[in-house]
């Protein structure tokens, strides 16, 4: 029986995808785990393997295509033994068949941009969330909690959610122990597999309606006719404007700000930078101010804990570590790489991650683990020149610390006007868990770091 390939969900948000390349082509035999696919999702290029071993009969969506669909077909694969014409013919008729079967999954799949799942939320290598994914992809796998992969039919992910079952616990009677609707409706009626709640499950609850400015055609006509052109919004741009819109509109913001002298921290940054060893012909690190910024602001919330929190409605969710987002910028918008348990990491182990995601950011090649969860975020633009600003906090995350300008400013000590090197930081709290005192407890910590970046160091 041909073995059909479909679009898979690359991240939570993912509702249709690019197919910028095949790494295979008709004929080609594949095993599980090789590599067939590049999909281009509205953040990143991601690789998709195999999950079946077979052979290509049909590339039913060529290269190059845009927007397919989430679970649309994209590929037939004849099984070991299977007639490859035969198995190509079989499925010619399965996209409108795919296309109907992606409109329920779909619906359950969707998870809006603005309510990203909440840090350790289960996501395994570029595994998207139970029901998720098209049904033969190895990246559309959900993963059980030990991190393994399971292999379900979309039918059969769709009713064990409705009976709350847990997939983990479901054995499969499909082709390579894959689980098919059979296999749920057992498992169902002898009263097994039922599924725990989670803190992930609360914080999907649905979000209020967002409210809608004016219609285009409103805001058209108070332009002269010929005056501009229209450049349609891209995915990138549509996901950073609803996780805007909602932010504004659900999280309660409040902001404290401090200005922090730099001198120490400018003087012991130089000391370790000429103190950095050689290799392969150049310094193995080179830290910068954005850097010790980090590592300031992941210490800062192991010493606040009651800070590193996120909001759902049945909950708090307090984190163990800090895994601290960074604000990259990149052609048309945005995207925030993740540098997790960074209280635990050396300031050179953040700086040449902190390089590798900025490089790979640009290049639109970072895995949603990697800019999906995070406990705050930072976000610096001070080598721009800005003096200071205030972010936007992007839920779940509870804070996000706005860094300013290093700049010589007036200050007083001992009575007597110095000048010294001064940066103006603003945080961003979210008012429903982190409270007045809280934050600025939070603030007063990461300031403490900065003036005294030893620190940083023991």
């Amino acid at each position: 029986m041909p073995i059909n390939i479909t679009m898979p969900a690359l991240s939570p948000t993912m509702e249709e995808g690019n197919l910028a390349k095949w790494l295979v082509k008709e004929g080609d035999k594949v095993a599980p785990g090789d590599v067939i696919a590049e999909i281009e999702t509205d953040k990143a290029t991601m690789e998709v393997e195999a999950v079946d071993e077979g052979t290509v009969a049909k590339l039913v969506v060529p290269a190059g295509t845009e927007a397919v669909k989430v679970n649309a077909l994209i590929a037939i694969l004849a099984a070991e033994g299977e007639d490859v014409a035969e198995a190509a013919k079989g499925g010619a008729a399965a996209p409108a068949k795919a296309e109907a079967k992606a409109e329920a999954p779909k619906q359950e799949a969707k998870v809006e941009a603005a309510a990203p799942a909440v840090a350790g939320n289960g996501f395994v290598g570029n595994a998207s969330p139970a029901s998720a994914g098209g049904d033969r992809v190895g990246n559309g796998a959900p993963a059980s909690a030990s991190g393994e992969r399971i292999f379900a039919s979309p039918l059969a992910r769709r009713l064990a959610k409705e009976a709350g079952l847990d997939l983990s616990a479901v054995s499969g009677s499909g082709p390579h122990g894959r689980i098919v609707k059979t296999d749920v409706e057992k498992a169902a009626a002898s009263g097994g597999a039922k599924a725990a709640p989670s803190a992930a499950a609360a914080a999907s609850a649905p979000a209020p309606a967002l409210a809608k400015g004016p219609s285009d055609e409103a805001v058209l006509k108070l332009f002269e006719q010929g005056s501009y052109e229209l450049v349609p919004h891209d995915g990138m741009r549509k996901v950073i404007a609803k996780r805007l819109v909602e932010s504004k509109q659900t999280v309660p913001h409040f902001y404290v700000s401090v200005d922090c002298e730099l001198d120490t921290l400018l003087a012991l940054r130089a000391q370790l930078n000429a103190a950095a060893p050689e290799k392969d012909g150049k310094p193995a690190y080179k830290l910068s101010v954005n850097d010790m910024v980090i590592k300031a602001l992941a210490l800062a919330l192991r010493d606040v804990p009651d800070a590193n929190v996120s909001w759902t409605e049945s909950a708090m969710v307090k984190h163990k570590h800090s895994d601290v987002g960074v604000a990259v910028s990149i052609p048309g918008g945005l995207i925030t790489p993740i540098i997790r348990k960074a209280e635990e990491k050396s300031l050179s182990t953040i700086s040449n991650e902190m390089k590798d995601y900025g490089k790979r950011a640009k290049e639109r090649k970072l895995k949603p683990e990697e800019y999906q969860g995070g406990t705050t975020a930072v976000s610096n633009m001070g080598m721009m020149g800005v003096k200071s600003f205030s972010a936007v906090i992007n839920p779940p995350h509870a804070t996000i610390l706005a860094v300013g300008a290093g700049e010589q400013r007036a200050v007083v000590k001992n009575g007597e006007i110095k000048i010294a090197n001064v940066m103006t930081v603003t945080l961003s709290t979210d008012h429903r868990c982190v409270d007045g005192a809280l934050g600025a407890e939070l603030i007063g910590a990461f300031k403490r770091y900065i003036e005294n970046p030893m620190g940083m160091l023991v």
